[in-house]
């Protein structure tokens, strides 16, 4: 079993700033994607960033310059730093984990990000 905690999130202005963490306990493995994706309300579910544990890492089009995925394998743990919120950034975040090579996936219990004014 795989579990993730996730701490951060909340409420900011737009053009604020926001940290989200995602750390991972359990039967992990050495190789594994890791990584954030967001579900704004009515919406489905996308992919925000994702990360290998090489350090290859993708975004969504939309955070590209703005948010920032790292990662520390020693700890498990994956970050996201947003910068330059907008409302549209509006979500609930969970965090993701995929196992490799076996491609079964873990997710978070989702932390509420809001960009209002």
């Amino acid at each position: 079993q795989v579990q993730l905690v996730e701490s951060g999130g909340g409420l900011v202005q737009p053009g604020g700033s926001l940290s989200l963490s995602c750390a991972a306990s359990g039967s992990i493995g050495s190789i594994y994607r890791m990584g954030w994706y967001r579900q704004a309300p009515g919406k489905q579910r996308e992919l925000v960033a994702v990360s290998t544990n090489i350090g290859n890492i993708d975004y969504i089009d939309s955070v590209k310059g703005r948010f920032t995925l790292s990662r520390d394998n020693a700890k498990n743990t994956v970050y996201l730093q947003m910068n330059s919120l907008k409302p549209e950034d509006t979500a609930v975040y969970y965090c993701i984990l995929i196992r490799l090579p076996q491609r079964d996936d873990y997710w978070g219990q989702g932390t509420q990000v809001t960009v209002s004014s």
